[in-house]
């Protein structure tokens, strides 16, 4: 025996593509079987969900990722016992609260206190429970004014930030979250990832599904990748992570082309584009303290001009962080001769903030401007925070917003105000 309070071994979901209607007329009937010559229509099944199996233990966060369709949300449902598993089967051992559509139960001619009370039953708390907290729910959602206001006349914004509020304040031992993150605007958003920090960090067992890449890595210890209803990949958040995010884009820590192919014109050709170590090592994940190095590879085919290769890094939401050009005085203004040149970029550790990274290599001729070539996707990487206080972030272990995350010099003087110099003197 395991100390798992959630143990899935083979579980799967089949649905029929196409099902039949359950109830039509005779001629419907006789219709359909003049169509097919009186031979059964083809019967197509799908696999939302084929063959999981894992293992949580009691405390666990751990994240459920992959693209649209991969059959996150349908696993919860089989975890939440909305739905029977066509195979396989699924033990929990616990209180199970599940947000898997917020809003669940709200009636729109019912006031918000009134379906503050409808949505926490049905969500399965006691009417106690809800009392207890009901003070503390209204000032999450931040309607407090429009409280004994019907919900139809709430904008779509406060209806879910109310509903949110209600799920967020159930105190299940397992919790199974499905996208609920991204309710409301931007400052709500955040409020949500703090209440969801704080329920991991009470050493509840969650189940979390999200998008958002941020929040997985924050919260979650260990990550399952799903694709096409099977597990692509199982273990510790940042692996699984970047294995996801370089599936998505088709980009990895290396690329190299041929001379055939490489992007480029008569004049130069890129070669190859890399992200190491300071020791040399390719690498797709960094801790945010260790310096970043981009090589750019490239054969000057024509010699003669004045070539200045330069970087773009752009960060998960397409965001352009920075743009860098090749500063060496050896070739700046300098034309340069026929060969291979292997230029490479240090980014300094604590610059970058936590997150994923897409680079963009190009060489361009300054005078006149001209762009040689430019490769949109032509690396990745990803940087990992440190938790152990001495980097940027120090000891707070929330979310930090930002482009960049400088490790700052900072320098306090202190001057004993007169009454401490006072009491010293006594």
């Amino acid at each position: 025996m395991t100390d798992a309070v959630i143990r899935v071994e083979g579980i799967g979901k089949r649905y029929r593509v196409g099902q039949r209607q359950s109830y039509r007329a005779l001629r419907d009937v006789l219709a359909g079987a003049f169509r097919r010559n009186g031979k059964r229509a083809p019967t197509d099944f799908i696999w939302a969900v084929r063959d999981v199996s894992f293992e949580v233990k009691q405390g666990e966060v751990v994240g459920l990722i992959g693209r649209n369709g991969a059959g996150k949300s349908t696993l919860l449902k089989l975890l939440a016992r909305i739905t029977r598993p066509t195979v396989g089967h699924a033990e929990l051992h616990g209180r199970i609260g599940s947000l898997l559509e917020v809003g669940t139960g709200f009636h729109p001619e019912l006031t918000g206190r009134e379906n503050i009370f409808l949505s926490g039953a049905i969500l399965g708390m006691s009417k106690q429970e809800i009392l207890r907290k009901f003070d503390e729910i209204v000032a999450f959602s931040e309607v407090e004014r429009f409280i004994d206001t019907p919900l139809k006349h709430y904008s779509s914004g406060m209806g879910m930030r109310l509903a949110f509020a209600v799920a967020a304040h159930l105190e299940p031992e397992i919790l199974l979250v499905d996208e609920v993150l991204s309710v409301g605007d931007a400052a709500f958003q955040k409020k949500c990832l703090g209440k969801m920090g704080e329920v991991a960090k009470a050493g509840r067992t969650i189940i979390f599904v999200s998008h958002n890449v941020t929040a997985v890595t924050r919260l979650c210890s260990r990550c399952i990748l799903l694709q096409a209803g099977v597990t692509l990949a199982s273990g510790a958040t940042h692996d699984v992570m970047s294995t996801y995010l370089r599936s998505e884009l088709a980009t990895s820590a290396t690329r190299e082309w041929s001379l055939a192919d490489a992007p480029g014109d008569s004049v130069v050709r890129l070669r190859a584009v890399r992200v190491r170590k300071l020791d040399g090592t390719v690498s797709e994940t960094f801790d945010i303290r260790q310096p970043v190095g981009i090589d750019v590879v490239f054969d000057v085919l024509e010699g003669g001009k004045e070539l200045t290769p330069n970087l773009h890094v752009f960060d998960q939401q397409g965001v352009n962080v920075f743009i860098s050009h090749d500063v060496d005085p050896n070739w700046r203004r300098r034309p340069r001769p026929e060969g291979r040149y292997i230029s490479t970029a240090w980014i300094p550790g604590n610059f970058l903030p936590e997150g994923y990274f897409v680079v963009g290599a190009a060489i361009t001729t300054m005078a006149p401007q001209n762009i040689r070539l430019y490769e949109r996707d032509a690396v990745a990487f990803q940087v990992v925070d440190s938790t152990e206080g001495d980097s940027a972030r120090g000891d707070y272990a929330g979310h930090l917003p930002g482009v960049v995350r400088p490790l700052l010099r900072w320098e306090t003087s202190y001057e004993a105000s007169p009454i401490e110099a006072e009491r010293a003197l006594q």
